[in-house]
C-alpha cells in the first residue's frame, strides 16, 4: 500500500514509529532530503539482512519520484516485509506540497 506525501507529514509531525528509507543516490540525499535513512536501490538487496528486524514493522521507502522506490518496495516484500509503503510522488510531491 502506498502512502502520500500529506500522510507522511502528518506521521512524521505526530513521532509515529516507522522504518524510513531514502533509495536515492548519495548526491541527490546530500541536496535534500526528509531526514530518512539513506540505503541507494542498488544496495538494497544487501541491506535487507540488516533490516530482518523490521519485517512485522511499517517500513516507508521514497526516492526522487516513486519509481526506484517502488522497486525497493517490491523486493522488501519479496523478502517477507509485511507492511512496505512506497511514498507517491517522492521528493518531488513533498518539495511541490511544502517546500524545501
Amino acid at each position: 500500500m502506498d502512502i502520500n506525501v500529506q500522510e507522511l507529514k502528518q506521521k512524521i509531525d505526530n513521532g509515529e514509529e516507522f522504518v524510513f528509507i531514502d533509495v536515492r543516490e548519495t548526491h541527490e540525499y546530500e541536496e535534500f532530503n526528509l531526514g530518512a535513512k539513506l540505503i541507494p536501490l542498488g544496495d538494497i538487496a544487501t541491506a535487507i539482512s540488516d533490516l530482518e528486524e523490521h519485517k512485522e514493522a511499517e517500513v516507508i521507502v521514497h526516492c526522487r519520484s516513486g519509481a526506484r522506490s517502488g522497486m525497493a518496495q517490491q523486493l522488501l516484500i519479496e523478502a517477507g516485509f509485511k507492511n512496505v509503503r512506497n511514498v507517491t510522488g517522492g521528493v518531488l510531491a513533498w518539495q511541490e506540497n511544502f517546500g524545501g
